[in-house]
């Protein structure tokens, strides 16, 4: 897992760089460290070689050319290009690489890439801040010695003429990310995918901030707990990783990009967009920040995809699931859903009487005649206990007041339509008044 970085720089003396390859630095002022004497404290292991320097300094022959050519003698002109190529801490262990393996890849990557520029090619055993994973400097004068052939990452000719300048466009630094992708999968290191950016991009400028930040924070909390008052928060965060986290929460709660905006509009941040790209606004600042300098993750195509994401999640939550249909578990329980289901009564309320002469002549024995027996028996009483709460005592007692009350109702109805034609006559005569 190889990483890659370039970082361009305008500083003349050129024999700072060595001296920054081979003396440790302190990482936050950049100044070297030195003995009780004031005298540069050498690294402890590290490989370097000088590439294009006609056996001098690299300093010196890098002046010496720039003379000769009469360039990078403006203090605004960049002097030299510093490209680092970071190999996985496990490379060491499972694929043998050391110090002197990554410095032969280094030279080898200097010599194709950078061909005619005086460089130098300088690995470290340990990683920055200690963290142990071999790394190799490049740092190459800007100016071209000699003429070179056209190569895939140049796009104009004056980027194969002596006297010109190395430029590092954007697709110089797709090719050579490319580059080192190949160069660890044919050497079989570890390796990531360095051309489809990440989540979160960390500038170089925001590292440095968040380690000085934590660096401060760090001092601030111990001296509270020296005089016993509790400390604040241990974690220092910068003011983008504070607003990809307020992004973040935005784009989980929203559906629409609509409510997107309003949701970071509470929060005092607002969108713009401008030719399809994004940019974030807070309000301690009066220029945007745009979406790639936080992270692919706060780009349009990710805002809206994610937000695509969130509708259909709550269309599928608004959605009623339907029943599930239960399975009896063993063949007991289906069994005794089946003798439940014969045994239970088909109607709720009074059945009819089954006629045992008729069920005789069909053929059927004394079982059929006890239990026929028994279930007239039950209807009876069931019948019995229907008239007693309707109020009545037997069956003709319901019959005549069944009668009676159909008397009453046709006696109510003729009484009705004679009442009817007396009306439309009155209303006859007051027509024809």
């Amino acid at each position: 897992m190889a990483t890659f970085k370039h970082i361009s720089s305008k500083n003349a003396d050129y024999g700072a760089a060595e001296q920054y390859l081979t003396s440790p630095h302190d990482e936050f002022t950049m100044k070297p460290t030195l003995d009780e004497n004031g005298r540069l404290i050498p690294r402890d292991d590290y490989r370097i070689s000088s590439l294009k320097c006609c056996d001098e300094d690299f300093a010196i022959a890098c002046m010496h050319f720039n003379l000769k050519y009469g360039k990078n003698q403006k203090r605004e002109d960049v002097k030299s290009h510093h490209y680092i190529i970071s190999f996985n801490l496990l490379d060491a262990q499972d694929n043998g690489l050391n110090v002197d393996w990554a410095q032969e890849l280094g030279e080898w990557f200097c010599k194709e890439h950078f061909p005619e520029h005086q460089a130098l090619v300088c690995t470290h055993p340990d990683g920055h801040n200690h963290s142990g994973n071999i790394h190799v400097h490049i740092v190459i004068n800007s100016l071209r010695i000699e003429e070179v052939p056209l190569l895939p990452y140049m796009d104009r000719p004056a980027d194969t003429k002596a006297g010109c300048k190395h430029r590092c466009t954007d697709a110089a630094m797709e090719y050579l990310k490319a580059e080192v992708m190949e160069m660890c999968h044919r050497e079989n290191l570890y390796q990531i995918d360095l051309l489809h950016g990440s989540k979160n991009r960390v500038t170089e400028r925001e590292y440095w901030a968040k380690r000085k930040g934590q660096a401060a924070l760090d001092k601030e909390n111990a001296a509270l707990a020296a005089k016993g008052e509790p400390s604040k928060q241990s974690k220092f965060e910068t003011d983008k990783e504070k607003l990809r986290k307020t992004i973040r929460k935005a784009v989980s709660a929203a559906v629409t990009f609509e409510e997107f905006s309003s949701l970071l509009l509470r929060e005092g941040v607002t969108v713009k967009e401008s030719r399809g790209r994004l940019s974030y606004l807070t309000p301690d600042r009066t220029k945007p920040i745009a979406a790639r300098k936080l992270g692919d993750d706060f780009d349009r195509a990710a805002v809206l995809e994610a937000l695509t994401r969130n509708a259909q999640n709550a269309a599928r939550a608004a959605e009623k699931p339907l029943p599930k249909q239960e399975y009896p578990r063993s063949i007991k329980d289906r069994l005794q859903r089946g003798k439940a289901a014969i045994n239970a009564p088909k109607h709720a309320g009074v059945q009819r009487m089954v006629d045992i002469a008729v069920g005789r002549t069909e053929g059927n024995g004394k079982g059929y005649e006890k239990w026929a027996t028994l279930h007239n028996l039950k209807q009876m009483a069931a019948t019995m206990s229907i008239y007693e709460e309707s109020g009545f005592s037997s069956p003709k007692e319901l019959e005549a007041a069944l009668a009676t009350a159909s008397a009453e109702l046709n006696s109510v109805h003729s009484e009705l339509k004679a009442t009817e034609s007396t009306l439309r006559e009155k209303k006859d005569l007051q027509k024809h008044q």
